[in-house]
């Protein structure tokens, strides 16, 4: 939806720069009602995936969904959306050494918390947990990059690692490679496996038929 890009483009640039006006009725005229703060793509890609395997155009469900660049910019997005500003419902992902940022953002702009679902470690641990490490091994191999992962393993700080622990350095080594896996792993998901912070965040976005 062209009209809830140019929205999404607005608030990162106010975001950025510091709200340059009142911000309350800049989600009126695109019929937004909730915001998803997100840490950074790699979640962005994740939330994507899900929703289009569950058949959900979050954009005509007047939902807005926004990576802020990292947790410590929580606070302005959730003044600039929140009730100080937009005034709209807030909701999000984090990881759990971040929940202190979205926890202190959130009360600051008098938002509630109980909608902001917290990872474990992070969303790519998450994902590896619910598939397992040799279903996300299939994944890495199908998408050509098993050579790349092979040579990995042969590090030295790798031996002595879990597999999880492998597993999540090694989508983290190359730029982009989070992203590309964020989606990729929620598309290798059985409807059943999706781990429980996605899809508590789903579910208080509303009703969905699983596909």
């Amino acid at each position: 939806m062209a009209d809830m890009q140019t929205f999404q483009n607005e608030v990162t640039r106010r975001a950025a720069r510091g709200p340059d006006g009142p911000a309350s009725g800049l989600a009126v005229p695109v019929g937004v009602r909730t915001a998803v703060l997100l840490e950074g793509p790699s979640d962005l890609a994740a939330v994507e995936a899900l929703a289009a395997r569950r058949g959900r155009d979050l954009s005509a469900e007047g939902v807005c969904v926004v990576q802020m660049g990292g947790a410590m910019n929580v606070g302005r997005y959730a003044r600039l959306l929140g009730p100080p500003g937009a005034g709209l419902r807030l909701a999000g992902l984090c990881d759990e050494r971040e929940q202190p940022f979205f926890d202190r953002g959130l009360q600051q702009a008098g938002a509630p918390r109980g909608n902001v679902f917290v990872c474990a470690a992070d969303l790519e641990d998450e994902l590896i947990r619910a598939l397992g490490t040799a279903r996300v091994e299939e994944v890495i191999q199908a998408e050509g990059d098993d050579r790349a992962w092979q040579t990995f393993l042969r590090q030295p700080a790798q031996h002595g690692r879990s597999k999880e622990r492998q597993l999540r350095r090694f989508l983290g080594t190359k730029k982009g490679r989070k992203i590309r896996y964020g989606h990729l792993l929620v598309e290798a998901l059985d409807h059943a496996q999706v781990p429980a912070p996605l899809d508590d965040l789903f579910t208080t976005l509303g009703t969905d038929q699983p596909r």
